[in-house]
């Protein structure tokens, strides 16, 4: 299952308060329309059919196929000139 690095939980927390989502919002991963890469997105709450990821109240939705392609994968945030950049890498143990 993807997993959330506290850095990545804090930035979802602070944008979602940000965008004024509800407790049930958060971001969302999916395809893009190429299905070469990976979009974000907020999300007031997520889409039926998608899995959950709860960690430490940072939410992350994502459609089925995305979350295969993603269970190995560990999502990470850091500052960024334009803001807060989003990283997936190999989890570690």
């Amino acid at each position: 299952m993807l997993t959330v690095t506290e850095t990545a939980q804090t930035a979802i927390r602070s944008l979602s308060e940000q965008a004024g989502l509800p407790a049930t919002g958060g971001v969302r991963l999916a395809m893009d329309e190429t299905g070469s890469g990976v979009q974000m997105s907020l999300a007031p709450e997520p889409q039926e059919g998608d899995q959950v990821v709860d960690d430490a109240g940072a939410r992350v939705f994502m459609p089925a196929e995305t979350a295969t392609l993603l269970e190995t994968q560990q999502l990470d945030a850091a500052p960024t000139p334009e803001g807060t950049g989003f990283t997936l890498r190999a989890q570690t143990s």
